[in-house]
């Protein structure tokens, strides 16, 4: 991912010290990779994606399998990062599976079934599956290249797919169509700002000053309106996103238009330092039952992420609250941090049950190695 450059830097950090009373001064941290188990977290992200990639419901045509925001899309984005501190040479046999995949769809993209076909699902199934895929496939994608420095040719024809379903005109204009099962966070009503916060995250992030070529200006200066209209009525979780979308992205937020996120953000910190998924959105359980209100390792993971993404510092309060929150919260047996369905109550040992923890271990992972400057990312 690219860095942030040092007057961002301290522009932001400056704008998160004014967040409230509860606030005392930033102190030095220390390093954090002592304090977690890097190899846990891998072995654990690799045990999941593999048992996603080989089970049954998640099989789709020509071998390969659905792209899935709660396993899929956090292990490709934290599974670099951690081979890289793990000082491993190759790529694990699970990332190379989903890259294959991932790869082999964009190639056959005209002759793959859609994740959800309307036959099957009924309209409009596989239009929102087809947004949904084009950006994760360049997100993915991306953020490999990132890692290696150029765009790829694989990489460009995902983009190009993702531009094609751009929607042009009307209501939505600049987003895409989007998954909607009722199912928070990520297939409800509204998450199709979610999946173009995904998308310009890609962008920005494509190695070869992607975002600025000429042939996709209109594109993406459509994604950029999208994103800013009415961004101050969003949910929570949707200014998150668009935060973390604004640290990849140039001209997406001013800067006071991401202190005005960074301090609302504040407000709803926990005591223990940990954000609650809950609290990022109104959404109502099928059940009818209240969901956990505690600190979680995907709403904490996720935020302590973007901040950092944003140019807030390790070494401020409150960031520095929730890093300390996410070490002291990893499983010490399965490497994992918790997190739990908004939708039922699960099992928290199954393989349904564990599909929020692949999410937070996924940015929880991601957060405290962006914070440590001991680890070479």
């Amino acid at each position: 991912m690219k860095t942030i450059p040092q007057t961002t830097l301290l522009c932001v950090v400056s704008m998160f010290l004014v967040l409230g009373p509860g606030e005392v001064e930033s102190q030095a941290q220390p390093a954090l990779s002592a304090e977690w188990d890097q190899a846990a977290a891998a072995d654990y992200l690799d045990g999941r994606l593999a048992w996603w990639m080989t089970w049954s419901t998640a099989a789709r045509d020509q071998n390969t399998s659905c792209v899935s925001c709660h396993t899929s899309l956090p292990y490709a984005l934290a599974r670099p990062a951690l081979r890289a501190v793990l000082g491993e040479t190759k790529l694990a046999a699970p990332e190379v599976d989903l890259l294959e995949g991932v790869e082999k769809r964009v190639a056959l993209w005209n002759e793959v079934d859609p994740f959800y076909p309307d036959q099957t699902f009924g309209l409009p199934k596989a239009s929102e599956s087809r947004g949904v895929e084009a950006i994760l496939n360049a997100l993915i994608l991306a953020n490999r290249d990132a890692e290696e420095g150029r765009l790829s040719s694989e990489t460009r024809q995902a983009f190009e797919h993702l531009w094609k379903l751009q929607f042009k005109r009307g209501k939505g204009s600049g987003g895409w169509a989007w998954l909607y099962f009722n199912l928070a966070p990520w297939e409800s009503e509204g998450a199709a700002y979610f999946g173009a916060a995904l998308a310009a995250v890609a962008v920005g992030i494509a190695p070869d000053q992607y975002a600025s070529s000429t042939k996709f200006q209109d594109n993406v200066a459509s994604l950029r309106g999208y994103l800013q209209e009415d961004w101050e009525d969003r949910s929570a979780l949707d200014r998150v996103m668009l935060l973390w979308a604004s640290g990849e992205l140039s001209d997406l937020l001013t800067q006071d238009q991401q202190r005005s996120i960074i301090v609302a953000l504040g407000r709803l910190q926990n005591d223990d330092g940990g954000w609650s998924l809950p609290s990022l959105g109104s959404w109502e359980r099928p059940d009818e039952l209240n969901p956990n209100p505690g600190s979680d390792g995907y709403a904490t993971g996720l935020i302590a992420f973007a901040l950092q993404r944003t140019g807030v510092s390790p070494e401020q309060e409150n960031l520095s609250r929730a890093l300390t929150w996410l070490v002291q919260n990893q499983d010490p047996t399965t490497g994992l941090w918790p997190s739990s369905s908004l939708n039922r109550e699960r099992d928290p040992t199954s393989d349904r049950g564990l599909m929020m923890a692949d999410a937070a271990t996924g940015f929880a992972a991601l957060a405290l190695m962006h914070a440590d400057p001991s680890l070479t990312r």
